[in-house]
């Protein structure tokens, strides 16, 4: 079973300014005459942690971690009061590829979790002369049904006492509603304390159900107001405009990155991300390589899926 590379420093970092007053933090580590590799984290709103570098082989790679518009250490941070107005897909899109050009590479590794995943593929699809391969983790397409499936309450079935964690803030005459529009506007409130419990309750319905066995220590941190503000904010703030996406569209334009390298791993247990949008992903991409982890959930630091995570990543260090 493979396990992650020992914990590394960054031996550069620094702001890009991308426009709109926005500017990510973005950190390179490993071999600096590597093979580049991006990482791009979930959420939307999630942030680049240290153990996000440790997927990949120090001595082979060149490993790019930056946090996405709004969160992380880029500012302005939405705890903060930053707009979201000049927040969506095509802006991140648009801010990987000023990254790119930025630390000079032509081309290199996508990788990407659960959000990551999507944004990966949007990225890919728009991009896809600069994608060597593609190494995908808790897959996540965008489509209204997936949403509805986690907010919506049928994911509620398999973890009860949590839901009702999350329908907590909800006023009662309006459960029965979209519930991802009555989030939007309990984490607009002009109440801070409104606002607050809101994004509290948001984050931890998802880190709570994330992990095939508990992991309190990442529900504690997602707890963590400064954190859950921008988490839930930037998160409603795609699912409410489907990503930026059109339905279905990163189905829809697979054909685009066909001929890129790929493999998928994914939580046969995911609640999260259910495995069927992989199973979709995959049939709609028959060069792609599907592995599903029969004892995991959405969690990347779950055994088996760190186990395929690091095969992939050390089978592509080798490729050109």
């Amino acid at each position: 079973m493979r396990s992650r590379y020992p914990e590394i420093e960054p031996h550069d970092s620094g702001m890009l300014a991308v426009g709109e007053g926005q500017s990510l933090y973005w950190e390179v580590s490993g071999n600096p005459d590597g093979k580049p590799v991006v990482f791009l984290h979930g959420g939307p709103g999630g942030g680049t942690a240290p153990f996000h570098r440790r997927f990949f082989d120090p001595a082979a790679y060149r490993i790019v971690l930056f946090d996405q518009r709004g969160c992380g250490r880029s500012i302005p941070h939405l705890a903060d009061g930053a707009s979201l107005e000049h927040n969506t897909t095509q802006h991140l899109i648009a801010d990987i590829e000023a990254l790119r050009e930025q630390l000079g590479v032509e081309r290199w590794q996508v990788f990407g979790g659960s959000w990551g995943s999507a944004l990966a593929l949007a990225y890919a699809q728009r991009h896809p002369g600069r994608v060597t391969e593609l190494v995908l983790r808790g897959i996540f397409l965008l489509r209204r049904k997936e949403i509805d499936w986690y907010y919506n309450g049928a994911a509620g079935y398999l973890y009860p006492e949590e839901w009702a964690k999350f329908l907590a803030p909800v006023p009662e005459d309006e459960r029965d509603q979209d519930l991802v529009e009555v989030y939007h506007r309990l984490l607009h409130s002009a109440d801070d304390e409104v606002a607050r419990a809101a994004a509290v309750a948001w984050s931890t319905w998802e880190a709570a159900t994330s992990s095939l066995l508990p992991q309190p220590d990442r529900v504690a941190d997602m707890a963590e107001p400064r954190f859950a503000l921008a988490f839930a904010m930037i998160e409603n703030h795609y699912f409410r405009h489907g990503g930026f996406l059109d339905e279905g569209q990163l189905l829809r334009d697979i054909g685009a990155v066909a001929q890129i390298p790929a493999v998928i791993v994914q939580g046969r247990h995911d609640i999260v991300c259910p495995a069927v949008s992989a199973w979709d992903l995959h049939r709609a991409w028959p060069g792609s390589e599907l592995r599903i982890v029969d004892d995991a959930g959405h969690a990347a630091n779950e055994p088996g899926i760190t186990h395929h995570l690091v095969e992939a990543t050390d089978r592509f260090a080798k490729a050109g």
